[in-house]
């Protein structure tokens, strides 16, 4: 998870989760968390004691994705040897 918007009346929440690896994976763990809503409905049910739980919706954050991309390209880029530096 790497994040949550709640509506303003609390009815609603999207959950926003990150998965590293390929598309299929990334599907496969959205249909994972979707099957298992009710279940994650209603812990959340029982922490939060509220009149009303929120409506959970899940969706992919490529965020994380796209920082790990990026730590790769300037890892490439950086001088193999730091040694040569004063």
């Amino acid at each position: 998870m790497t994040g949550v918007e709640t509506a303003s009346d609390l009815r609603h929440a999207t959950v926003y989760v990150s998965v590293l690896g390929s598309a299929r994976k990334r599907k496969a763990s959205l249909l994972g968390l979707e099957a298992a809503h009710g279940v994650l409905q209603s812990r959340l049910a029982r922490q939060l004691r509220l009149k009303r739980t929120p409506q959970l919706t899940f969706e992919y954050d490529p965020t994380v994705e796209h920082g790990v991309r990026m730590s790769r390209l300037i890892d490439e880029l950086a001088p193999e040897d730091d040694a040569d530096v004063d």
